[in-house]
């Protein structure tokens, strides 16, 4: 794996895991389109490659809401002590946790299942149709709340949502934000819960399947590249976020649902065509 393959699709995961158009359907769709064969020959070291970039994205993550994390792990320990929830950081710190609980237990059962039988590029094209335009319907319903007034009942609500993401091509981000748009949540809001959500998901995959990766062991001379991709995907996560947040204060998610059918009808015209596989 050279390089600038790496760093390409560093650059592809940092920006498609916050901006609601799929990282997991990108991260197939690319190598797919441009036919890199490293990855399709070597199988355990492609996900052992995305756990790292996902550690990257993790990191971006962490650093952009350090201040509001460290808050709200406050929160929570407050609400240990008290045996009650009684502010907002420990509120959300309880909606993060119950939020993810989905999440946890639909991977935990459904991983093999969802590795054999979803995420080809046919697959992935109709759920970026298919999620975006749910995406754009969710974001004409009116903004009522804020991030403070996230209800527990409605961190369940969105962690269902996220499990759905599990299924490249959803996009973890859009269906959490699509979630959260129906429930009334301001567009600022919607994407500020999905960033937080990311961090207990993603902290317990990377753990996890780091571990699994270490004991596989790695192909020769992919030290270089996972560095790479590590880093570019941490910042260009930091600069997704940083950008989406100020992007959605004036402007709606129309241009994502537009992003979204536009690649999915032409993933599905390529197919047809013969040009590209149906599968990767």
């Amino acid at each position: 794996m050279s390089i600038l393959e790496a760093i390409l699709l560093g650059i592809v995961q940092g920006l498609t895991e916050f901006l609601p158009i799929s990282s997991s359907g990108h991260l197939i769709l690319v190598p797919w389109a441009q036919d890199y064969s490293f990855l399709r020959e070597n199988p355990n070291f492609n996900k052992t490659f995305d756990v790292a970039l996902h550690l990257g994205t993790l990191i971006g993550v962490v650093y952009y809401f350090r201040r509001e994390l460290w808050a709200i792990i406050l929160g929570f320990f407050r609400t240990v002590r008290a045996r009650a929830i009684e502010d907002t950081d420990g509120r959300l710190a309880w909606v993060l946790i119950i939020g993810t609980i989905p999440a946890v237990i639909v991977g935990g059962l459904g991983e093999g299942w969802i590795d054999d039988h979803l995420g080809e590029p046919w697959m992935i094209g109709i759920q970026l149709i298919a999620f975006g335009l749910l995406l754009g319907a969710a974001d004409r319903l009116p903004q009522r709340k804020r991030v403070e007034g996230v209800t527990l009942r409605e961190g369940l609500v969105i962690g269902v949502a996220q499990a759905l993401s599990l299924a490249p091509g959803t996009s973890r981000s859009g269906i959490t934000i699509t979630a959260g748009r129906f429930l009334g949540l301001t567009r600022d809001a919607a994407a500020r819960i999905s960033f937080l959500l990311l961090v207990p998901a993603t902290a317990g995959a990377v753990l996890l399947k780091g571990y699994q990766a270490i004991g596989d062991g790695l192909p020769d001379g992919v030290a270089g590249p996972m560095v790479a991709g590590v880093i570019t995907s941490a910042v260009s996560g930091y600069l997704a976020i940083f950008w989406l947040l100020r992007f959605v204060r004036t402007r709606s998610y129309d241009v994502f649902v537009v992003y979204r059918v536009i690649v999915g009808v032409a993933v599905l015209a390529v197919i047809a065509a013969g040009v590209r596989e149906a599968t990767f």
